[in-house]
């Protein structure tokens, strides 16, 4: 008896899932790409709207920097090519850490950053996933270290802008070398402040 109970009840289990299976296998495209569609309902006007309403939404999740102000953050940028790297230095004529080019290219009047790359990766701006990097955005990297302590500013292609060390100038880089690829932690997207003073915190 218990043989028979223990065999219904598998049964009883695996119907559903196999059903599921069947029904997932009828939704994929066969080999030509041609998926009949006489099992399923056309979408209504409504559900229409409520998915356009949801993808407008998820695109909205993380704001897109306007033009003008990626240009502006990239030409101050590029502009102070081959300055020496300082320790501390945070303008052309003293020279540049990694963090201290972020903070000139942004203008910090206008963006409010945190003077230390760890700051800014730990409470500034929205994380933004690699693949959907944006010139303009931040990019961190742990050199040697067990948090974030280096930055560099996305150009758009896997090519950075960065201070790199001690013995060398702002140069540009690229997310395809091993040695960056490997030690890439994070993005994160910076807006101006708001008139009200509204900074946009870590998701």
């Amino acid at each position: 008896m218990r043989p028979f109970i223990k065999t219904w009840l598998t049964i009883c289990l695996l119907l559903p899932l196999a059903a599921h299976a069947t029904n997932r296998e009828q939704r994929l495209p066969n080999v030509n790409g041609y998926t009949p569609k006489s099992h399923v309902s056309a979408p209504s006007s409504k559900n229409k709207r409520n998915a356009q309403r949801l993808s407008t939404a998820n695109s909205k999740l993380v704001p897109v920097m306007t033009a003008k102000t990626s240009s502006n953050v990239l030409s101050r940028a590029v502009n102070v090519l081959g300055t020496p790297y300082r320790w501390g230095g945070s303008s052309p004529s003293k020279g540049f850490d990694c963090s201290g080019l972020v903070k000139y290219a942004f203008n910090d009047a206008t963006f409010d950053l945190p003077r230390t790359s760890n700051a800014m990766a730990s409470g500034h701006g929205q994380k933004v996933d690699r693949k959907d990097l944006k010139p303009g955005d931040l990019i961190f990297f742990k050199l040697k270290s067990r948090r974030v302590n280096h930055v560099a500013i996305y150009l758009g292609n896997d090519r950075f802008i960065h201070a790199p060390r001690r013995g060398k100038s702002v140069t540009i880089d690229t997310l395809n070398k091993p040695y960056w690829n490997s030690h890439y932690v994070l993005a994160k997207r910076v807006l101006p402040k708001e008139p009200k003073g509204m900074q946009l915190v870590q998701r």
